[in-house]
């Protein structure tokens, strides 16, 4: 069947927890205030995993993958007028889907608004990469040939000659440049410690060093080893197996007991990155956690942020403005982004991408994205 005759849409559907198959969904009529994304690639974000182990069960069967990238098939007309994008233009989408007319819409920090929310508390907030199935018409999600585009979505327009792969890097990225540079205020002669080198934190690395810090410190486990290497590639000074090297020790090491500017703490693992991120910061330092733990904080010392004079800031997710910055740092070709590109899966091989980005699938992943037209 030729491209313009599809009728049918195939996607990834997460039906339980930990399970996926591969359905058929009718292609949606569209309201005149509404498009279709034809996906080229999406990206596999690290909070998929959680999802993946949780959200069905209550939220009921769902397509996961917000890191979409494509191409505008169709728009109504006034779709259209609205977001000045035509058919063919090459976008990146954000997960968020804001309300429009709340303070935090109006004041540009639309991540912020409540209809953005994932909380299981909240079953029925719409999100791309988060939705059932079962809000019509099903397609919000990116694991899919085609994505569903409701009057409120966020689009960033992608130059052709990006490549796909690093295309779908626009939000972890636009997540380190707003972790690091816009929030966490790295700047020229800063030394930063990035806990986690996950694919947030080695895009804090990327930021760190394009914000001019002159000490880049990556820490994480003995099987990092891999990603270690990549965070010296693009730009990282020094790595800290927290396995078999004190953390405090060896930054106070490396700065000469002066501890650091700046942690920003990316790691997933426990809440004890917590903990370490306020006694490796120097006096009057700043924290920033990007990292989600999902459980309480043990021995939290809430006294040496008081003693320590610290700024800590919780983080959610990305702005505007950082998705901006990160496709004009990819389209720069600066740093050795496609060495983040590390796999690439068919519709069909979802749950196993999904697994390898939680830790129970192939080796050395850093990004993963899903190919929704290779099966």
């Amino acid at each position: 069947m030729s491209e313009q005759a599809l009728t049918k849409i195939r996607a990834a559907v997460a039906v339980a927890n930990r399970m996926t198959e591969v359905r058929e969904f009718d292609m949606p009529v569209l309201a005149d205030d509404a498009g279709l994304l034809k996906i080229e690639l999406t990206g596999v974000c690290g909070s998929d995993w959680p999802y993946y182990t949780t959200y069905p069960a209550v939220k009921g069967p769902m397509i996961l993958g917000h890191e979409s990238v494509g191409f505008i098939d169709r728009l109504g007309r006034a779709a259209r007028t609205r977001w000045g994008l035509a058919e063919g233009d090459r976008v990146a989408l954000e997960e968020y889907l804001p309300c429009g007319h709340c303070a935090y819409c109006r004041s540009s920090d639309f991540r912020l608004c409540e209809a953005t929310d994932t909380l299981l508390s909240n079953p029925d907030s719409i999100r791309f990469g988060s939705t059932g199935i079962a809000k019509s018409p099903g397609l919000w999600g990116g694991f899919s040939q085609y994505q569903y585009l409701p009057p409120n979505a966020v689009f960033h327009r992608v130059p052709a000659a990006v490549p796909a792969e690093q295309a779908a890097l626009a939000l972890p990225l636009g997540n380190g440049i707003e972790w690091a540079y816009l929030q966490g205020g790295a700047s020229i002669g800063d030394a930063v410690l990035i806990q986690g080198p996950g694919q947030q934190g080695l895009a804090c690395v990327v930021a760190a060093r394009e914000a001019g810090a002159s000490c880049i410190i990556v820490s994480g486990l003995a099987r990092d080893q891999a990603r270690f290497a990549m965070a010296r590639r693009l730009g990282a000074h020094h790595t800290i197996d927290i396995e078999s090297q004190d953390l405090l020790e060896t930054v106070a090491d490396i700065t000469g007991g002066l501890m650091v500017d700046l942690v920003i703490d990316c790691a997933s693992g426990g809440p004890e990155t917590v903990v370490s991120a306020i006694r490796v910061a120097r006096k009057s330092g700043r924290v920033v956690l990007g990292g989600q733990k999902r459980r309480p904080v043990p021995s939290f010392e809430s006294d040496l942020i008081i003693r320590k004079f610290l700024t800590v800031k919780g983080m959610r997710g990305h702005s505007y403005q950082s998705v901006e910055l990160a496709l004009g740092l990819i389209a720069s070709g600066r740093h050795p982004l496609h060495e983040l590109c590390t796999h690439t899966y068919g519709l069909s091989e979802v749950d196993r991408a999904l697994r390898t980005v939680g830790g129970e699938g192939d080796p050395d992943a850093i990004h993963c994205c899903i190919d929704p037209w290779r099966g």
